[in-house]
């Protein structure tokens, strides 16, 4: 296994690195400010004036679309070169958006990339890949277990040249943002399907057609995570064009196995960023106080969870370098187990990092004085957002007994 940056990646590493400490940094406060201003003057989802700005200052420098293989959308990077990219991006919750790069939008793109025709492409991907809009990807549902995504209830039915949606979704990511222009939304076009893989379809929803009911926001460990919101979303009798069903009919399963792939490697990359940190500043916070007349970082319980967080990122960096390696190199299919056993590490391992960092904090880790509550909610959620653990570690346990039975 080779992790050795290429020279394109040093000079985009650098250059994010250069970016996040003069402009992603130093507008933490200004942005929260933002977010709480547009809250008081009664739209709290709407965009934040800051990253506007900031998405024409790194657009300007070439950071944009970095997450895209494609050549045509991007720097067309692979896995493995986008990996350090999105570890940087994913030390601040909100900056992946400035580089255009933030979930659900990622996933989105990709999927009208490769699965999309050209009319929906022209109409959703181009506004995508410029900035001007952004999306919402619908699939969880309250009143089924979701992570067996054969439940999903929501019906996709034709009814002449339009399909009919009804269903009700929620944890919708971004489903609240005023910039949000569309859904792409999973549901049943053919539910007596003896293939059960084959039942379900995907669709794209533009969010003001009729029927379409933002019903409320979602609070995620008592956050509502302005602007972009985790709605929960009714569709009554939502009518759409045939036009803008993805791939076929029963081909939403297929869609969304392609999509979660990269998606979940992504959101890996990301909070191994954040892990490192909250590792950072717990350091720096060990390092300045002093208990018992000692520095923090002298005692020998600080010690030790220091030592383990080091061990830790550094194990689960390797492990994502390793699963991104073999997709590209073998596809995503091939590398579901490496796929899946990051899904588990990763989040599992920010957590008891940010953990130890809040604890390190005392009672100012509770606080929006610093950015570890906000890291610690994302880390969690992320245990069971794109798959619980529970369902990861089935599958890589199936993988594994394979050459046993």
């Amino acid at each position: 296994m080779d992790f050795q940056y290429s020279d394109k990646v040093k000079q985009l590493r650098q250059q994010l690195l250069t970016f996040m400490d003069e402009h992603i940094y130093p507008n933490e406060a200004l942005y929260r400010e933002q977010v709480e201003q547009n809250r008081a003057n009664g739209r709290a989802y709407a965009a934040v004036p800051v990253v506007a700005e900031l998405k024409e200052k790194a657009r300007a420098q070439g950071l944009w679309n970095l997450f895209l293989p494609e050549e045509e959308y991007g720097p067309g990077l692979t896995n493995l070169e986008y990996a350090p990219l999105a570890e940087i991006m994913g030390r601040v919750l909100w900056c992946s958006e400035v580089f255009n790069c933030a979930a659900p939008d990622t996933g989105n793109m990709e999927v009208l990339a490769r699965y999309g025709n050209e009319e929906q492409q022209a109409t959703w991907l181009r506004p995508l890949l410029e900035g001007e809009i952004r999306s919402s990807f619908a699939m969880t549902e309250p009143a089924v277990a979701s992570s067996d995504a054969t439940n999903i209830e929501t019906r996709i039915e034709r009814d002449g040249d339009e399909y009919v949606i009804n269903g009700r979704k929620w944890f919708i990511t971004g489903g609240c943002g005023e910039e949000t222009r569309f859904f792409i939304v999973m549901g049943k076009s053919d539910p007596d399907n003896a293939d059960r893989h084959k039942q379900q379809s995907m669709i794209i929803v533009p969010k003001d057609t009729p029927g379409v009911t933002i019903v409320r926001d979602m609070p995620v460990y008592g956050y509502y995570h302005a602007p972009k919101g985790h709605p929960e979303i009714l569709f009554e009798n939502v009518r759409v064009p045939a036009g803008n069903l993805l791939l076929g009919e029963g081909r939403g399963f297929e869609i969304a196995q392609g999509r979660l792939g990269p998606g979940r490697i992504h959101h890996c990359m990301r909070v191994i960023g954040q892990a490192e940190r909250a590792f950072d500043l717990m350091c720096q916070r060990l390092t300045s106080r002093e208990a018992f007349h000692k520095r923090l970082s002298d005692q020998g319980v600080w010690r030790e969870r220091i030592a383990d967080c080091r061990i830790a990122i550094d194990q689960t960096r390797l492990m994502v370098l390793q699963a991104a390696q073999m997709m590209d190199l073998v596809g995503n299919k091939v590398a579901k187990q490496q796929i899946a056993m990051i899904k588990v590490a990763a989040p599992d391992m920010a957590c008891k990092v940010i953990d130890w960092a809040i604890q390190a904090h005392g009672a100012g880790g509770y606080t929006e004085d610093f950015p570890l509550a906000d890291m610690y909610v994302y880390a969690r959620h992320l245990r069971t957002a794109d798959g619980p653990d529970e369902v990861h570690r089935n599958a890589i346990a199936k993988e594994v007994l394979k050459a046993y039975l």
